[in-house]
């Protein structure tokens, strides 16, 4: 019988290596943050739907509606970070600003908030916040120095 199976050689000889090992890391280049793609739409879709959660659609509509803009503004981030990361990861410092415009909303857009309502977007704000700052960070280092 005739061997068919195909012996692995080494690549180093193929004529267009450099370019195959460049297209490569261009393509995974800016992925190292793949794991915090997923944290960042859970924290802009809990931002969102957290004035049904926590019931204070009636009580304070202005911040309903702000956090349904941001939730949905986060989550669009973090899509955006997943389907085209090398274009997407210098929004990383919005997200930062988001988290910390988040804090300081329920005394900007809200009416005498509750402590529930400040807790809530204290700890949304600050999950922004540092899901950003690690997305901006990753980012950073992955950018070849000139």
């Amino acid at each position: 019988m005739a061997n068919v199976s195909h012996s692995r050689g080494d690549i180093s000889t193929h004529p267009d290596v450099s370019e195959m090992r460049t297209r490569y890391d261009r393509m995974l280049g800016g992925r190292d943050v793949a794991l915090v793609d997923g944290p960042v739409f859970l924290v802009g879709l809990y931002c969102a739907v957290s004035p049904w959660i926590l019931h204070y659609t009636a009580s304070q509509p202005a911040l309903m509606t702000h956090n349904l803009i941001v939730g949905i503004a986060i989550g669009l981030l973090a899509l955006g970070f997943t389907a085209a990361p090398a274009r997407m990861y210098g929004l990383s410092w919005a997200m930062c600003a988001l988290g910390i415009w988040m804090i300081v909303a329920p005394w900007v857009v809200g009416d005498s908030p509750d402590a529930g309502v400040i807790v809530n977007n204290i700890i949304i704000g600050a999950l922004a916040l540092i899901l950003g700052l690690l997305c901006a960070g990753t980012a950073a280092k992955s950018v070849p120095k000139a």
